[in-house]
This record gives C-alpha cells, sequence and structure tokens, in this order.
C-alpha cells in the first residue's frame, strides 16, 4: 500500500472515529433520514448546495446551484399604475379603501409576472448492493468544519461517507470508504424533475444537462450542467446507460461540478458544461485529504470568529439531536441553544459567500440555498418585507460582514431595475421595490394587491446597506453604496404625498404588510400606516448621515431634512398599543404574525429603554396583546423584540417555543434537522434566532454597548467572544457570572470613544473610565431623535422603569484592545 493511500485511510478512519463521539457543535442521529427532506442535513458553498440523505442502501443526495431559476430576464411593472395614482388616493383619504383597493387590483397589481422559481437542478443517487440491513448506525453534521458524515456496519465491514461543499474548489465531494480493503461496490446516477437530458463521458463521468421551466408566460432559459466524475481506488469500473458502477473498490471519491449560462440578470450568455468542466478538472487533480484540509480552513476563517459557552448538560448532550429538541421544553439542555446559534451562523456561511475568483454566489432565498421542490412554497423568492431582511440580521453582529455581499449586490442591482418601476408606475425619481422579488431582480408589485401594494422593500434593504458601514466605518464602501442609498430616498422624496386629514407627508397608498384592521379584514390598503413612516424616517436619516459622512449633496440634504420634519410621529392607542395605523383600529384580539409596526423597535432603532419610554411600553403592550404563539420566522423576530425590550426570559421563552418539534404546538417550531419551520421550512426563523440570542447578550444601537442586556435566568454564567459592536468595535471576551459582567476585553478598530452598559461596577486594566458621562461624542453611536408621541387619552401605560446600570467611557486607539473586570 502506498503511503499516500495510507494516509487516506488514517484520515478517513479518524474521521469515522470523530464522527461517532458527539461534541456540542454536531447535529447527530441515529437513524437515517429516509425520504424526508427536512430529516436530511443541508452543506453549501454558497453557490452550489446539497441535501444528505444517509440512507444506507441508497444515499439521496439533493443538488442545487443558486441560479437555477423558472423564467428568464422580464419585468412586472404596471404602466397603467400612474394615471390611476390621484384617484386610488383620493378614495383613501375619503376613508373609502375598499375601492381604492379593487381599483389598485386593476390598475397597480401586475397583470401576470409575481416572480420566478427557485429551482433544483436533480439529485445524485449512489445505491449499495446488500445494504438493507446494517447494524451501529450514525449520522452527522459536524458544523466546526462543515462535513457530513454517515457511517454503518455491513457484514462486518464499517462504511463511511463524508461529504462536503467546498468553496476554495468549488465542488462537492463525497467520499466513500470502507474499513476493509475490496469491500466498497455502488452505483451512481443523476436524476431531475427538470427537461434534462443524460450522458456518461469515458466510464466514470456522469454529465447531466438541463433546462429550467416556463413560467407565468416567460420562457425557461437558465441551461444548466450538473457533471459527477467517480474516482474508484482499486476495484472495477464499469457503466449502463445511466448509471457508473463500481465494484470491489477500496475507496471512492466523487467530485460534482454544477454551472449555469446566468451571469447577472440581464445576460444568460454563460456556457454551462465549459464552467462546470472548469471547477471539476482542477478539483480532481487534488487528492481528498488536501480538499479537505482547504474546505475546512476555508470555512472556519468565517466560523470560528464566534465562539458561544452557555453551560452544558451530560445528559442531554448525549442525546441525538431530535430527542434534544424534543425534551428541550422540559428539561435543562443549555448547550443545544449554543448549538442553534452556531447552526444559523453555519447555515450563512454555507447559503451566502462573497464572491471570488469570478464565481459570485445570490443571496440566501426565503429557504437559504436548498430546494427540493419544482414549485416550492412561495416560490422560495426573496421575500423582502421582513423574509430576506432577517436572514442577514446575524450578519455584522456575528462577524460575517464579508457574507452580507451578496445581498449588497443584489440591492445595488434592484436600485437600477427599480428605477424603471418608480418613473413608470409612480412618476417618480430614484427607485423602488415592492414586497418581492427574485433572481432577476424584478421590483414591481407581486402577488394579490392586498399583498402587493408595499412600495417599501427598496428602503428597508437600503437600511442594510448604512447598518454594515455602521460596523466598519469603511468609507470607501460607503460611497459604492451610496447612490443606491440616496436613490431609495430620491423615491420617497417624491412618493410622499400630504394627508389632508392629518396633515403630514405619508406614504399612499401604503399598507402593513399582510394585515389588515378587523373592521375590514379583506382591505389591507391604507395611507401612513407605522411601520412605512418608521422606514421612510430610517431611509432619510441614513441618507442624510451618509451625505455629511462623505460630505456630498447638501441641496439634497436640505430637502430631505424638510420631509423628515413632516412625517407622522408614533402614536400610542386607546388599547396602550402602538398603533399599527396612523388610525387607532388596532384589535387586542388581533394574533397577526407580522406585527410591522414594531420595525421601530428591531431592527431599527427608534424605540428605547431610556429615551422613549411610553412607546416602549406601548411595543411591549403590543407583543403582549398579539401572543407568543406563530409561525417560526415570527417568534424568531420576537426574540429580537423581547431582547430590546429588555427581557432575558421573555426572549428565552420564544426560543423555547422555537426549539420544539413541528406539530406539537400551534405554530411554528423545528424540525428534525434544526431548520425552522413556518410551517413548511423557511430558513428566516434559523436567522432570526441567532440574531435574538446575539442581542440578549449585546446590543449596541443606542448610544452604547450595552453587555447582558437581556440575559435570562437560565444563563447565569457563560462567555462569548467575537461579537462585533457598531463603531468598528469587537468584544474579543466576555465572560460572565451569577448574571454579572465578571470580565470583558473590547477591541477597537477605529479608535474613539468607547461606552458601555453593565449591569455591575467594573474597573478598567491600564486606562482611564468615565462614569455615566454626558452624551456619547462617537458620531457611530448617535441615537435617533424621534417626535414626541400622539398618546390617546384612553391608553393606560403601566411604566416600568428600566434597570440602568454603570456606563463607562474611555478613549480608544485603532487597533488596541481594552479590558475590563468585575470591581469586587
Amino acid at each position: 500500500m502506498t503511503i499516500f493511500r495510507v494516509t487516506i485511510c488514517l484520515l478517513c478512519v479518524s474521521l469515522s472515529t470523530l464522527a461517532q463521539q458527539p461534541k456540542a457543535l454536531k447535529l447527530w442521529y441515529k437513524q437515517p433520514a429516509g425520504t424526508t427532506w427536512t430529516n436530511a442535513l443541508p452543506v453549501g458553498n454558497g453557490r452550489l448546495g446539497a441535501m444528505i440523505y444517509g440512507n444506507p442502501e441508497q444515499e439521496i443526495i439533493k443538488l442545487n446551484e443558486a441560479t437555477v431559476w423558472s423564467g428568464g430576464p422580464n419585468r412586472n411593472d404596471n404602466p397603467e399604475a400612474l394615471a390611476a395614482l390621484p384617484t386610488i388616493r383620493k378614495l383613501i383619504f375619503e376613508g373609502k379603501q375598499d375601492e381604492a383597493q379593487k381599483l389598485a387590483s386593476e390598475k397597480i397589481q401586475s397583470a401576470k409576472i409575481n416572480g420566478m422559481k427557485y429551482q433544483p437542478v436533480g439529485n445524485l443517487l449512489l445505491t449499495f448492493p446488500n445494504h438493507q440491513t446494517y447494524s451501529n448506525y450514525y449520522r452527522d453534521l459536524d458544523i466546526e468544519k462543515a462535513v457530513a458524515t454517515t457511517s454503518y456496519t455491513v457484514d462486518g465491514v464499517r462504511y463511511t461517507r463524508q461529504v462536503i461543499a467546498s468553496v476554495p474548489d468549488q465542488v462537492i465531494v463525497v467520499r466513500l470508504t470502507a474499513d476493509k480493503p475490496g469491500k466498497l461496490s455502488f452505483a451512481a446516477f443523476l436524476n431531475s424533475p427538470q427537461q434534462i437530458q443524460r450522458t456518461i463521458e469515458g466510464t466514470n463521468k456522469l454529465v447531466l444537462t438541463g433546462i429550467t421551466s416556463d413560467h407565468e408566460g416567460v420562457k425557461g432559459q437558465v441551461r444548466f450542467n450538473a457533471h459527477v466524475h467517480v474516482m474508484p481506488e482499486g476495484g472495477q469500473t464499469s457503466k449502463t446507460d445511466t448509471s457508473v458502477v463500481v465494484s470491489g473498490a477500496n475507496a471512492a471519491t466523487l467530485y460534482v461540478s454544477m454551472a449555469t449560462n446566468f451571469v447577472d440578470y440581464k445576460t444568460l450568455t454563460a456556457d454551462p458544461k465549459a464552467l462546470a468542466d472548469k471547477h471539476l478538472n482542477l478539483a480532481i487533480k487534488r487528492p481528498f485529504p488536501i480538499i479537505l484540509n482547504n474546505h475546512i480552513a476555508a470555512y472556519q476563517r468565517y466560523f470560528n470568529r464566534v465562539k458561544l459557552n452557555l453551560g452544558s448538560s451530560a445528559a442531554a448532550a448525549g442525546l441525538p439531536t431530535d430527542e434534544r429538541i424534543k425534551q428541550f421544553a422540559t428539561g435543562n439542555d443549555p448547550e443545544l441553544v449554543s448549538l442553534y446559534f452556531q447552526f444559523g451562523r453555519y447555515l450563512l456561511i454555507s447559503a451566502s459567500q462573497p464572491g471570488r475568483d469570478g464565481v459570485q454566489g445570490q443571496p440566501a432565498t426565503l429557504q437559504g440555498l436548498w430546494n427540493d421542490e419544482m414549485s416550492p412554497p412561495w416560490d422560495s423568492k426573496y421575500t423582502i418585507n421582513i423574509n430576506t431582511e432577517m436572514n442577514y440580521w446575524p450578519a455584522e453582529v456575528t462577524n460575517l460582514t464579508e457574507l452580507h455581499e451578496p445581498l449588497v449586490k443584489m440591492v445595488n442591482e434592484l436600485s437600477q431595475t427599480g428605477q424603471e418601476t418608480a418613473r413608470v408606475m409612480y412618476g417618480a425619481k430614484g427607485w423602488v421595490a415592492h414586497h418581492n422579488t427574485d433572481l432577476w431582480r424584478i421590483t414591481g408589485p407581486v402577488d394579490p394587491i392586498y399583498y402587493a401594494m408595499w412600495p417599501m422593500g427598496g428602503a428597508w434593504l437600503s437600511q442594510h446597506l448604512w447598518e454594515k458601514y455602521q460596523y466598519s466605518g469603511d468609507k470607501k464602501y460607503l460611497k459604492s453604496v451610496y447612490p443606491a442609498i440616496k436613490g431609495a430616498a430620491e423615491f420617497f422624496v417624491d412618493y410622499l404625498v400630504e394627508d389632508p386629514n392629518h396633515h403630514y407627508l405619508v406614504v399612499c397608498p401604503g399598507m402593513s404588510p399582510e394585515n389588515a384592521p378587523s373592521t375590514r379584514p379583506k382591505t389591507s390598503i391604507d395611507a401612513g400606516v407605522t411601520m412605512d413612516n418608521q422606514i421612510v424616517f430610517d431611509i432619510f436619516t441614513c441618507t442624510i448621515r451618509a451625505a455629511k459622512a462623505l460630505n456630498v449633496d447638501a441641496d439634497f440634504v436640505r430637502i430631505v431634512e424638510s420631509k423628515l420634519a413632516q412625517l407622522p410621529p408614533m402614536q400610542v392607542g386607546k388599547h396602550g398599543q402602538l398603533q399599527e395605523w396612523i388610525d387607532d383600529l388596532d384589535s387586542p384580539d388581533d394574533k397577526h404574525r407580522h406585527i410591522s409596526h414594531l420595525y421601530g423597535l428591531y431592527p431599527s432603532a427608534q424605540l428605547s429603554a431610556y429615551r422613549t419610554p411610553q412607546l416602549f411600553t406601548a411595543a411591549r403592550n403590543t407583543l403582549e396583546q398579539r401572543g407568543d404563539v406563530s409561525t417560526g420566522w415570527s417568534m424568531g423576530w420576537k426574540v429580537n423584540w423581547w431582547a430590546r425590550l429588555l427581557d432575558g426570559n421573555r426572549a428565552y421563552k420564544l426560543i423555547t417555543n422555537q426549539l420544539s418539534p413541528v406539530g406539537s404546538q400551534q405554530g411554528g417550531g423545528t424540525y428534525t434537522n434544526l431548520f425552522d419551520a413556518h410551517p413548511p421550512f423557511q430558513i428566516d426563523g434559523n436567522f432570526g434566532c441567532t440574531a435574538g440570542i446575539a442581542e440578549m447578550i449585546m446590543q449596541s444601537h443606542d448610544g452604547a454597548i450595552h453587555l447582558l442586556p437581556a440575559l435570562p435566568d437560565r444563563w447565569q454564567n457563560g462567555s462569548i467572544s467575537g461579537l462585533r459592536a457598531r463603531g468598528g468595535f469587537e468584544i474579543t471576551s466576555l465572560e460572565w457570572k451569577n448574571g454579572k459582567v465578571a470580565k470583558v476585553t473590547i477591541k477597537s478598530t477605529l479608535g474613539g470613544n468607547c461606552r458601555i452598559r453593565v449591569p455591575n461596577e467594573m474597573k478598567a486594566n491600564g486606562f482611564t473610565t468615565v462614569l455615566n458621562g454626558a452624551d456619547n461624542p462617537n458620531p457611530f453611536y448617535q441615537t435617533l431623535a424621534i417626535k414626541d408621541p400622539i398618546i390617546s387619552p384612553q391608553a393606560q401605560l403601566i411604566m416600568k422603569k428600566p434597570f440602568i446600570g454603570p456606563v463607562y467611557d474611555f478613549a480608544t486607539q485603532p487597533g488596541k484592545s481594552y479590558t475590563l473586570v468585575l470591581n469586587k
């Protein structure tokens, strides 16, 4: 046996042994996935994705490529909107919302195009003869290394499979081994629900070519290739009409490469065969240990930045993941929360990668990168009235800023396509996007007008461009995205109109996403709804701040400042709630999953325990009235809201609801593979919870870095490292004991004043601090100055004074770290 082969065998035995030792950062199971997609385990490299079933007799590997979408370049603007707009506005202001919505459905709603579908490439199937009966089964996903492993025993032989999706090599690699020589036999073949052709090149290369389906009158134009190179070690290789057959091998490596003709949202001229072969031909020259090591190194570059320890329970840690989910609500398993937090980061790393070497991934869709259906739920598009934004909430705070890049690129592209929509439909400058988009960057209304009449998607997405700058302070980056931010504001400078009843500038028509007052439940269309006002406030504010940071557009800034001053204030209604609409129409019996008017609490920073106590209390009342039970993504948002409300125990309750098996409660929950359930599967709840757990431990939106702002009773001791705060600060180490900060080390990349809010007295190691100083001079910690709210005389607000711990200021220099410890 050669040294090379010995090395491979030792590596595989080592990995197989490690796979059977449950660790904190593994999802693991005692049974295969069977035929259930949400039992399978995901791997991905931002462009290529796979779901691994781990079935002994027939392994199923579901394949995705991020640009495999139905249809092709198209637009969905309705040119009849502009002429009808004055009449629709008049009807709304006259209180005739039903008539306005009917007219809008005829003149604003898209005539036929509501977005294309994200679709699968197909399946790689590996059939193993005589593996129906097996023992000692084990399956896991190691999210510390991004390796999916399956192992089991048949007739005294231990079989092991490892699957990775490599970023450096741009291939999916399947490694098959047996612990006795000559015992590995299998057949490999590809199939697909798409229109395909299959061939075999030579004796060991499977080739699948296809084209995506037509949809809504748009011809399918995405051509794709999937190539699988089967490289056995020993044994014999043959082929049938559709399969590569390996007999009596010692081991085998399968390299999977996929590509499409997609260049960008308007261009389909790439050669998918040449691209797939390019990556494949380079990868097959590298032995598996090298590909594996390079893969792990590239993955851990991101993953290892943040470590979280909330404690452990030996009894729970010894259980497989599906059993831990079942027992979480009634047991003590803090390690499952840490795993769930890190699984969200794993999914973002796997689904959204920055461009490199000419390879550009897409943003995470409604299902991330993974989809098994030709017509997936909601087409697995980009739902931009919450879900797409939620996907990227963890990006900055959990130290994955590079993974924001695909979303930033999409927003820049939408800022181009959305100019035509703004001009044609609304006679406005700038750009606009409604509540949904797709690979082709459509910006017109999508779906029935009840959902579609929401022109706020572009403005909300633009907040991500600004937030990325808030964390980095990179003015070169800010200059590159400023045109998109400014364009989103330009649209509302033109689109806002005066409400003749209240005399504010309002969005009209607009709506509170997917909800309507109980007095007119089938009519959502309205003017001046609270979320619209909050989003316009944010896009105007960040445009002003960006322009001033870049020292540009002084005249435009004055126009925006004037418009900003004329927006409506937030209001507290008769039930003590934060009003959802400009009129007091809320019902305390409304349990709708969308609580969009709490956008101002999170992800925005307009509401504050310290600055806006009445609105803060009203937001809490709203959450109480809506209740905890909801769909998975909504529960993820609620974790963040309760964290911002400084209520760690209530946030933890929502995490408990989220980490409950699907079907065990009303609303959402979690599938056995830790995917979030709407139900069905939507990935946004995973990302929302990861961001929410970070918000419970550290916040940086309200004038200071707030440590342990919403610590639940169950997490009295713990540690975290690597969280990022606005203004270029990184929490390189945070330890807490008995609910108090024991030690914190903060690294400054930009310099400037650092202000921390803590629950207990601290002392600095080698530098001077100022206790409870005046306003924070750091420009990244300016708080938002909002108007005083209008409060209903019928509202009963029971105010709770928030806990106010010590606040310390200290000067920092770029590149230096600062440590504070508990003052005993």
